[in-house]
């Protein structure tokens, strides 16, 4: 954040009052949410935070439900884009666990997702409209493994991992796993974290080169214009090329893993630290014995 910024729980009817001057003016008066939908009967069950900067103005505020849902999140037009919202999730997040509550979930407006991935949070099911908004359901669950059934669910798991990691990537697959690796949204988050500035690191261990440079692997392209971030070797011992599998890791501690390659079905977690720690342990020995993409230096890789 650029400017002094305070997280307090809400402890009384003052504050509360702040609160909701502030959500009224965020969703009732600038996105046009009907009054009736942004005052519900769960706010005196919820816990809340404001917000506050250096002089003691109260800039954001957000709740957490009895039930683990995160909502409510709003911030001062003038004070967008310095982290507020990211400093208010936070601190609800503390006070889930404070409360022991093993999952926390929410309904994230389109343009926010990414703030929510970045906290451990995956996106699942349609995308719905909610007081004339577009949304997506979160949910986050830290600790735990879940199910990846099909395509999207692994778009969704990869999207999380790649915004969740700080500064390494190790990602195993056949051929860039065309339909996964070439989607928009794990593009752009390989792209942020690629540009991020902090000497990020995505080490890609394919099973066959030629048929991701064949089939115009659209990350090949974005490889290109960042080689410094991105190293590409191909599994050459006959042990290796037999690997059915394929997994991507991240250093934050997640990972998706899927027994068949050619399937996009497995489990993913976003906060499972040994497991995925296993997982590079496992990849760092095949890395060191491939060889090089030579046929990559053509694109400038």
């Amino acid at each position: 954040m650029s400017r002094a910024v305070h997280i307090v729980e809400i402890g009384e009817s003052t504050q509360q009052a702040t609160a909701h001057a502030l959500r009224e003016a965020v969703f009732v008066q600038e996105q046009q949410v009907p009054a009736e939908l942004e005052r519900d009967a769960l706010d005196p069950l919820c816990r809340h935070v404001l917000a506050l900067d250096a002089d003691g103005a109260a800039i954001g505020t957000g709740r957490l439900a009895p039930d683990g849902k995160i909502g409510r999140l709003a911030v001062r037009a003038d004070r967008r884009g310095e982290g507020v919202g990211e400093a208010m999730l936070r601190r609800l997040l503390a006070i889930a666990d404070d409360q022991g509550l093993r999952a926390t979930y929410l309904h994230a407006q389109l343009r926010a997702t990414a703030l929510y991935a970045r906290n451990g949070f995956v996106a699942h099911g349609p995308r719905f409209v909610e007081a004339g908004i577009e949304h997506r359901a979160m949910r986050r669950q830290p600790g735990a493994a879940f199910a990846i059934d099909d395509l999207q669910a692994a778009v969704d798991a990869t999207v999380t991992l790649v915004h969740g990691a700080r500064r390494a990537l190790w990602l195993r697959s056949r051929d860039l796993d065309p339909g996964l690796y070439d989607h928009p949204e794990v593009l752009q988050a390989l792209r942020r974290f690629a540009t991020a500035g902090r000497d990020g690191r995505v080490q890609v261990l394919l099973q066959d080169a030629a048929a991701a440079q064949r089939g115009h692997a659209p990350l090949l392209a974005l490889a290109q214009r960042l080689p410094t971030v991105f190293a590409f070797r191909e599994a050459d011992d006959a042990v290796d090329r037999a690997f059915a599998g394929a997994f991507l890791v991240s250093d934050g501690g997640g990972y998706l893993h899927r027994p068949l390659g050619h399937r996009f079905d497995g489990e993913a977690a976003v906060a499972l630290p040994g497991r995925a720690r296993q997982l590079e342990r496992q990849f760092a020995p095949v890395w060191e014995r491939s060889r090089l993409c030579t046929e990559f230096r053509a694109l400038g890789i």
